[in-house]
């Protein structure tokens, strides 16, 4: 059954494989970073960023001694920022513990930051052809069509009996773990989809079990729907008088870690406009150590971060004059056009392209001299 599989798998692979750049090297960073890229995030969302990043960072020395903002910005628009921290934590280890060569034992690439089971295998399978089987998004589900498996693949029982399974497909001995891999992820994304799968056009439909009792609608068992819990924030856009907004980098127990927001403050218990300019008074003084004046509401937009559903809205302040000057190597003043070339969470980013479509010319300042103090 096992040899079966894998030989029909790898037959319809040679005939209808997917034409993606991570797959035209045999680089282990390259396919490192692609594997990455890839977590949580669409084939074709992932090529263009691919494509840019290793033309920054072509190799990990390239990454690990680039700046960690330069490094955000190439990934921002990708999401789990984490992700980029960690590649970058890796690159640098690679450097210093491995004289910047890749390792090629699979216990000191699970060893490096960031990666995983899954993603050590499919470096050690994909780069080196180490036989070794990878379970994910897309082969998951069609090895839990092919077992008939009816439990949640969530479980560490599942998710044992998974990858049970693809160590059956892959050779004991011998080249060729990497070709049987991608060919069971393609026939996973390609075929075996998570709604209506074609298992007429299925090379393995002679061993799946699932389509065998027309259990397709039932099995993999779906996801709990994932619950949300509704937050309302407040974005303070501050202007000094050199055209400059003030920018907070988030710091690393928060979310967006290392990346830059405008100020940001939760206001989700707050019942009325008073308690809103009230607690991002005292919210402000707080973090900065000076007082503001709320101005307008200006702008709301929504966005989703992990469990968290969260309506933004942005209020222009003005810094009251002091003698007290804001310093921080985690605050700072940019301008506009400083702002494109840094490295923004996606909501950071989301407003700050509102606020150029929408900034009109002005004759004469708008904010307290003492903004920029």
């Amino acid at each position: 059954m096992s040899l079966g599989i894998a030989s029909s798998a790898v037959a319809w692979y040679r005939q209808h494989s997917r034409d993606l750049p991570w797959r035209q090297t045999r680089d282990p960073y390259r396919i490192w970073v692609s594997e990455i890229m890839l977590q949580q995030t669409q084939v074709a969302t992932v090529i263009p960023y691919y494509l840019r990043f290793l033309d920054r960072f072509p190799d990990v020395r390239g990454l690990a001694i680039a700046p960690l903002d330069e490094v955000y910005r190439y990934w921002s628009g990708l999401g789990y920022y984490r992700r980029a921290k960690q590649m970058h934590d890796a690159a640098n280890k690679i450097i210093t513990v491995h004289d910047a060569q890749f390792p090629e034992d699979f216990e000191l690439i699970s060893d490096l930051p960031g990666i995983g089971r899954y993603t050590a295998s499919a470096i050690a399978s994909f780069a080196l052809d180490q036989n070794r089987p990878i379970v994910e998004a897309n082969t998951q589900r069609l090895y839990a069509r092919l077992m008939g498996l009816d439990s949640p693949l969530q479980t560490s029982a599942s998710q044992f009996r998974l990858w049970e399974f693809a160590g059956t497909l892959i050779p004991k001995t011998g080249p060729g773990s990497g070709e049987i891999n991608q060919a069971l992820m393609d026939i996973g994304s390609q075929i075996c989809t998570p709604r209506d799968p074609n298992c007429s056009r299925c090379p393995l439909s002679d061993w799946c079990v699932t389509a065998q009792q027309g259990a397709q609608a039932r099995i993999p068992v779906p996801k709990p729907r994932k619950t949300y819990t509704d937050l309302t924030e407040a974005a303070l856009v501050i202007e000094d008088n050199r055209g400059r907004w003030l920018m907070r980098r988030c710091l690393p127990n928060e979310r967006w870690a290392g990346l830059w927001d405008f100020p940001r403050f939760d206001i989700s218990n707050c019942k009325t406009q008073s308690s809103v300019e009230s607690q991002l008074q005292e919210s402000f003084r707080e973090r900065f150590h000076r007082d503001i004046k709320i101005g307008e509401h200006f702008h709301s937009l929504k966005h989703a971060v992990t469990r968290f559903r969260i309506t933004l809205d942005c209020f222009r302040a003005v810094i009251v004059p002091s003698s007290k000057r804001i310093t921080s190597e985690h605050v700072k003043w940019y301008t506009s056009e400083e702002l494109t070339e840094l490295a923004l969470c996606s909501s950071g980013k989301r407003l700050t392209q509102w606020l150029a479509q929408h900034r009109s010319p002005r004759t004469q300042p708008i904010l307290f001299p003492g903004n920029a103090s």
